[in-house]
Formats: C-alpha cells, structure tokens, sequence
C-alpha cells in the first residue's frame, strides 16, 4: 500500500466518523414485551449488559437516541481492555498498561454505570437480577456480555501459569508471561495452540507464533528452536484466500503444523503438554516444551447457559441481519456472547453497533428493522513486527476488504494501522459510538478509483 493511499485511508476515517443529534425520542410500546416503571435507578430505557466492547459502544449509540440518565450499563470490572493489543503485548511490543483504561473513564457522560454482575435474565418479566439481589428493569435489553475464558477445562491450569515458560495472551494476568517465556527461550519446542471451541479472535493463537519465530531470528535463537502449532482445526484459517497466504509464510519460516490437535493437560511442573488427536479420540500426544502459548477453551457466559434469550448452546439467540433477538423483540446482542454465525473480533463488534444502533432507532419507532448486517469481521494477521496480512469477510467466508489492493499481501502499512491506528481509533471513536466498521470508509476508497 503506498503512503498516498494510507493518506486516503485516514482521510476517509475522518470522513466517517457519525454525527448523531443529541436528545431523547419518544418511543412507542407497542407490540414489546413492556414493563411497569420502578423506582429510580431501578428502570432504565435502555439497559446494556457488558462493559467490553459492544457494551461500551452501544451505550453511547443510546444516550444519543434517548437521552443522558435513561442508559445503564451493568459491568462489575473496574478496567476496560483493548484486547487486540494483547498479541503485541505477548511479543514484547507494546506495555499491558496501554491497553488498559479504568472503567469509569470510557462509560460515556450521562450514562450510569452499576458495578455489579447480572445473575439472572427474566425477558418475560423485562428485568434483571443482579449479584446483589437487586432487581434492574428496561424498555429495551443490550446483550454485551462477551465470552468466558475456561482454562480450567485444561487439567493443570490454572494453576499451571505459577510455572515459568507458559502464558496465555487471553488473559491481562497471563499475556505478559508469554512475552517472558519467549525472552527466556533457550531451546527445543515452542508450543502454540488453538482450542476445540469457539474463541475470540481466532488469528491470534498463530500470530504469537509469528511473532516468536521472529523475535528467535532476531536473539539468534531460532535455529535452537522447533516452532509447533497444534491446532484442533482441520485448516489454518477458515478464508482460503488468507488460509493459502498463511501457508506460504509457514512453508517459509519453517513452522510445523499439526492439525486436530486438541490440549488437554499442561504438567507445567515437567514442561509437557499433552494433546488428543481428534481424528483417533482417546489417543493423546505429550510434547515437551520450552514455550508454551495456551490459547483456552471458551464459551458462552454462565449467567446465559440456559436462559430464556438463550439458544440449545447458550449463546444469545438474535436474527443474524438485524441483531434483535428472535423472541423478544425488546431484546438484542452484540458481540461475542451472540450465536451470529462469524469470527468473534472487535472489527465485527464495531460494524455489528451501527448495524445495531439503525436496527434499534427503527424498533423504537415501532418499524421493523431494514439494516441488514453482512457478517463482516476483521482479522489483522500479524506475521512479524513490521508485517500484517489484513483479513476481512463476510459471513460467506468471502473477502469483504476495505482497500484496492491484495489484503493477502504482508504489509508494513497495514502492522501500524493495526498497532498504532487502531487504538487511536478504539478509544476515540468505536467506544464513544462515532464509529461503525470500515463499510463508509471501503465505499470512498472504491469510488476514488472510478
């Protein structure tokens, strides 16, 4: 990508970030599962789940569309994550301190935070039931609540992580034992792995990968170093297009690649890990390691596993084009704990919040929904610390790309749009609802050619 059209790319940003006019729209009930107002502080119009992404996000869509002091967000952590950082942090290439921001500081003006965890959902009754027995009511219900990490489903973690030469970069507690696991590489096995569930993010259990085998070139190590990913997939990545990209770099940096391989135990006290392989179950592999990445099973969030918003799998069961829940119609999800059929990412959160934010305007109009969300996700595949191949698609698993070039391509330009950008544009602009995916900016980049 030249500078000119790095140039277009922030010029098209700016272009893009929404204007929404401030205030409160009255609402029509008709047709909702409606409640009774409550005392103060215990109704809301709009009730948001989740203080991640999608949660943060979508509260600043809604006070704009129905005014400061009838939004909440329920949300027991004191620090908002910008989590993509997380796999630079793992590689030594930026501090954890930079992805972390207090809570407070990102829930937008106007909007009440109430710091606590939602232990029950009644969308019959339009309420909540928090951890304090408080009983939380809504107009409107935003599910937001992400997905649970369960490194517990790993015999020997989490206790594991106690151990040196074994992180994880999932976790603000662990992501920096990785990068001190690396720093201490000596020789033998560099184990990376990927899950037999859903996960957030699924570029980044290899792009540590990457970035270990090029830290090992820079410190002379790599020779010493046999770099293993055990996958329980059957490909490397699910667009064929990135996926036959992915496999060149692998083929030239020499990295072994293991296929429906699943962990199951850590013996971090030995430095063994074992894995089953999928395609003969109850046959199981122990590797020794010298490294070891953990990238851990996942799931949906207990409060949810058999709710009544819930699917047989209990993700949050919404419409895949407009995010409005299937049953209740004053229900909607975004984000990681939803059943949306594509990859779990912050780049789909933030095209999911506009998507949103039009399907939701329309709702409380009483009009049915007319935005239709594509399944575009975002994956910047960090293949070094200065390269990035930019995956984007749809729910087709076909490439939905931003700019007029081959996104297949490593490029430097598209590593610092990934490290530097895109927090600048997470902070500023995704949180505070002014930006809703790359969809604007992909129409101006394709109409400067015409």
């Amino acid at each position: 990508m030249s500078a000119v059209g790095a140039v277009s790319f922030c010029s098209g940003l700016r272009s893009c970030v929404w204007s929404l006019k401030p205030g409160m729209q009255r609402m029509s009930s008709f047709g909702l599962h409606t409640a009774t107002r409550c005392a103060a502080k215990d109704y809301y119009e709009v009730l948001v789940l989740g203080g991640g992404t999608g949660g943060i996000a979508m509260s600043a869509w809604m006070k704009r569309r129905v005014g400061a002091g009838n939004v909440a967000v329920v949300e027991p952590s004191k620090t908002h994550y910008y989590q993509p950082l997380w796999t630079l942090v793992g590689g030594g290439a930026k501090q954890l301190a930079a992805s972390a921001r207090p809570m407070q500081s990102v829930i937008p003006t106007g909007v009440e935070w109430i710091k606590s965890q939602v232990v029950a959902l009644d969308p019959d009754k339009n309420c909540v039931w928090l951890d304090n027995g408080t009983k939380v009511s809504y107009k409107y219900l935003i599910i937001a609540l992400g997905i649970s990490l369960h490194y517990d489903k790993i015999k020997g973690l989490p206790e594991g992580f106690n151990q040196p030469k074994i992180g994880s970069n999932y976790s603000a507690q662990t992501v920096e034992k990785t990068w001190k696991a690396l720093q201490d590489f000596k020789e033998g096995n560099a184990i990376f792995t990927f899950p037999n569930t859903p996960v957030k993010c699924a570029g980044a259990p290899q792009k540590i990968m990457y970035l270990s085998d090029a830290y090992l070139r820079k410190t002379g190590k790599r020779s010493k170093a046999n770099i293993m990913f055990n996958t329980s997939l059957g490909v490397i990545f699910g667009v064929k297009k990135y996926a036959d990209a992915l496999l060149e770099v692998i083929k030239d940096r020499d990295l072994a690649v293991n296929y429906k391989r699943n962990l199951i135990e850590v013996r971090a006290d030995k430095q063994e890990a074992v894995f089953e392989n999928l395609d003969r179950p109850g046959v199981t592999e122990v590797h020794q390691y010298e490294m070891l990445h953990v990238t851990p099973p996942m799931g949906p969030p207990a409060v949810l596993i058999n709710s009544p918003v819930s699917d047989e799998k209990g993700w949050v069961d919404v419409d895949k084009e407009t995010l409005q829940h299937k049953k209740y119609p004053n229900v909607f999800g975004i984000g990681d704990c939803t059943n949306l059929p594509t990859s779990k990412t912050a780049a789909a959160v933030a095209a999911q919040s506009a998507i949103l934010d039009k399907t939701m305007s329309r709702v409380m109009k009483n009009e049915l929904p007319v935005k239709k969300y594509d399944g575009y996700t975002s994956c910047p595949l960090v293949t070094g610390y200065n390269k990035v191949i930019l995956a984007e698609f749809d729910y087709n698993a076909q490439p939905l790309e931003t700019f007029p070039i081959d996104q297949s391509k490593e490029r430097t330009t598209m590593y610092h749009m990934k490290a530097d950008m895109m927090p600048l544009l997470y902070w500023n602009a995704l949180l505070k609802g002014y930006w809703g995916g790359p969809a604007p900016v992909r129409k101006l980049m394709h109409l400067g050619l015409k």
